[in-house]
């Protein structure tokens, strides 16, 4: 019986191992569809510019008449309108970008807002798709040179109020009193429930403070507080918040107050933001001098918040602000109004000349980047990338560029991480097969890099990553700040220590200070 038996079995086992593969190559569509990464979650933004921006009809073979507009800091998620096998771009091959509206700082606000855009941004991160064609509901489109993957989220104070008259008591002189009153004021309390105007609404904030009180302080008194909380909030957050009170930390706040008061006393330019003498307030939130006061920028940090609120001591990054504010205040008091004796006293061993001449600094891990020790590394402010009947968004990030295919480049995405003096580089094949659009590839290279971004004379053993270095250092010199500092660590938990510090000089690869400028 056994002869008989095995045929009878084979024919079996050849049906399932077909009906398996058919099986198998049925799922397959399925299983590869989901190839690429979705489109990120993005930001409106152009620095300085106007508070709405347009968004456009579909037109036959481009954008069409603007339609409406949207404000700036609007979070979209983009897609590329795909009509006859072709996306929708401008003659250059600039896409113009469907969008689905996420997060509209004119309409969302509070902490809501804040979570809606943390979970998009995780969920768009972490999704694979098919392409990123837009389906056939939308409408309109954005110039998808205005739109930029910004992680931070929309900045929101928590609700709840803090005591004025314990946050009195915390201040060591009379301008610091008055600080930490206006900060756990009503007053303050009103200039962050809103995205939009922020600026605009901490002057007006400050003045009603000022009318208030104007009976229990004089006028003097009251405005030079006003001034001294601006250059301490401009210090704080053009410094780098992850120093927390070291005394490398301490030291770079106590410059960009030296900038600003340089900038109000002997010297007072229009252009710098200075409306008159000693307008510290003028100069230190005059967004062209201090980009951090940009109208998007205000809506993701903590600039213009009440952040030494008594009822926030213990919540998120306020205990570290706080920390901050409290060990730099009575310097920049000092730097500011202490006169100009005391300038020596709090950067012993540098010049008055040079101390007093220094208007002018740049962080350099903050400048361009650039790749000059990678080839055919280009930045893609937007393209369109084709396989097939296929179309993907590449925006907003770097590529490598490989060989040609007819009128693209097969390519793949480049990406780095900047961890501590390493830009940690890797290149990541996640469009396989896709072709860019090559109008917007040039293989010209880039210029004006040096290692760290500092003068191209610094020498160093081993280079970690590079910078694009502004127009104006050779106009000045670079200076090397001495401070001597209670470093109180990180996270300004330290019971502080005395330590000599120097910021800048020729080769700091973390803050250039240069005087002479102008």
């Amino acid at each position: 019986m056994m002869p008989h038996s095995t045929p009878s079995r084979q024919p079996h086992a050849r049906i399932s191992l077909i009906g398996l593969l058919g099986s198998l190559l049925l799922a397959l569509p399925a299983l590869t569809a989901a190839a690429v990464p979705a489109t990120p979650l993005m930001t409106l933004y152009k620095f300085n510019g106007p508070l709405e921006m347009p968004f456009y009809s579909i037109g036959a073979n481009g954008p069409g008449s603007p339609a409406g507009s949207l404000a700036q800091g609007t979070s979209v998620i983009p897609c590329l309108v795909v009509r006859n096998g072709r996306a929708l771009t401008d003659a250059k091959g600039t896409p113009y970008v469907g969008f689905e509206v996420v997060v509209d700082p004119s309409k969302h606000n509070g902490q809501a807002a804040t979570r809606k855009f943390e979970q998009i941004f995780a969920e768009r991160a972490s999704l694979k798709v098919e392409n990123h064609h837009c389906d056939s509901s939308v409408r309109y489109v954005l110039n998808v040179r205005d739109l930029y993957v910004l992680k931070k989220p929309p900045f929101f104070d928590p609700p709840g109020k803090g005591d004025p008259a314990a946050a009195e008591r915390a201040g060591k002189t009379e301008l610091d009193k008055i600080i930490r009153v206006f900060h756990n004021s009503p007053e303050c309390a009103a200039v962050d429930r809103d995205a939009i105007g922020r600026r605009a609404r901490l002057a007006s904030a400050w003045n009603r403070f000022i009318a208030k009180h104007d009976g229990r302080w004089d006028a003097t008194t009251l405005a030079r507080a006003k001034h001294l909380d601006y250059s301490m909030r401009t210090a704080i957050f053009e410094g780098h918040l992850d120093r927390g009170c070291t005394a490398y930390g301490a030291c770079e706040r106590n410059v960009v107050v030296l900038s600003i008061r340089n900038r109000g006393v002997g010297q007072c330019l229009k252009r710098q933001g200075c409306k008159f003498p000693g307008d510290f307030q003028g100069i230190s939130s005059d967004v062209g001098q201090y980009n951090i006061w940009d109208a998007y920028l205000t809506q993701i940090s903590g600039l213009t918040s009440c952040y030494l609120r008594t009822d926030l001591a213990n919540q998120g990054d306020y205990p570290l602000y706080q920390g901050i504010y409290s060990q730099s205040v009575g310097d920049a008091e000092t730097i500011l109004y202490g006169g100009t004796a005391a300038l020596t006293t709090l950067f012993p061993g540098n010049s008055l000349n040079d101390l007093t001449e220094l208007r002018h600094y740049y962080h350099p891990p903050a400048m361009g980047k650039c790749f000059p020790q990678h080839q055919r590394v280009e930045y893609m402010s937007g393209a369109v990338a084709e396989k097939g009947s296929d179309h993907v968004l590449i925006a907003n990030t770097r590529i490598q560029v490989d060989d040609r295919v007819g009128s693209g480049y097969r390519f793949k995405a480049f990406r780095f991480d900047q961890e501590g003096p390493i830009d940690a580089v890797r290149v990541e094949d996640n469009y396989p097969g896709f072709i860019v659009d090559g109008r917007k590839v040039s293989l010209g290279g880039g210029g004006g890099c040096t290692p760290y971004g500092v003068s191209s004379g610094c020498r160093f053993s081993n280079i970690g990553r590079y910078r694009r270095t502004p127009s104006w250092l050779t106009a000045g010199k670079p200076l090397a700040l001495n401070c001597r500092i209670q470093d109180r660590g990180a996270s300004c938990s330290g019971s502080g220590r005395e330590h000599s510090v120097t910021v800048g000089g020729a080769c700091d690869i973390d803050m250039m200070p240069v005087s002479g400028v102008h």
